[in-house]
Order: C-alpha cells, then sequence, then structure tokens
C-alpha cells in the first residue's frame, strides 16, 4: 500500500471510530493535520465514495467472520452423522484431485 491509501484508511478509521460521517473533506483535512506529504486529494475521495453508506465499524468485525462459518457447518454435519461425514472426505479430494490433473491436459499450466 502507498502512503497516500494508509494515510486514507487511518483516517477514515479515526473518523469511524468517533461515529463521524465519512467524506473527503474530512479525510482530506484528518491527513493535512497529520502531516503526511503528497497525498492527492483523490485518494480521501476513492475512500470517501467506497465507504459511503457502509458501518465500517460492522465490516471491521466481520473481517474473519465468512469462512468461518462455512467451516463450521460441515464440521456440525459430520458429528452428527456419526462419522459418515469421514467416508465423504476422500471423495471430495479425489474429485479435487481430478479437477486439477484436468487444468493439466488441457496443454498448458501455470507456468507454461
Amino acid at each position: 500500500m502507498s502512503t497516500a491509501e494508509l494515510a486514507s484508511a487511518y483516517a477514515a478509521l479515526i473518523l469511524a471510530d468517533e461515529g463521524i460521517e465519512i467524506t473527503a473533506d474530512k479525510l482530506n483535512t484528518l491527513i493535512k493535520a497529520a502531516n503526511v506529504p503528497d497525498v492527492e486529494p483523490i485518494w480521501a475521495s476513492l475512500f470517501a465514495k467506497a465507504l459511503e453508506g457502509k458501518d465500517v465499524k460492522e465490516l471491521l468485525t466481520n473481517v474473519g467472520s465468512g469462512g468461518g462459518a462455512a467451516a463450521a457447518a460441515p464440521a456440525a454435519g459430520g458429528a452428527a452423522a456419526g462419522g459418515a461425514a469421514e467416508a465423504d472426505a476422500p471423495a471430495e479430494e479425489a474429485k479435487e484431485e481430478e479437477k486439477e490433473e484436468s487444468d493439466e491436459d488441457m496443454g498448458f499450466g501455470l507456468f507454461d
């Protein structure tokens, strides 16, 4: 990340923490107050537009929750099935291996 991006992100976090609406003017004011050199005003505009109408605190608290919930569901189902999920695991791995092998059969690879 560039200095301009970091400065804009930190300024947005400060505003969100204080419960203040995130606008380009407020971001630019904070960036200038912090004496961050060479930050184009466009960065503040981009961040303000991207965060418009969003709850930044909510975004931060849910950063890692998306992947964890999906992984927990199959584990719970496997426990209820009494080990039936363990029998399905090798079959799923075999399907993934077949999928990977089929990419190689197309005549090109990642490093070709």
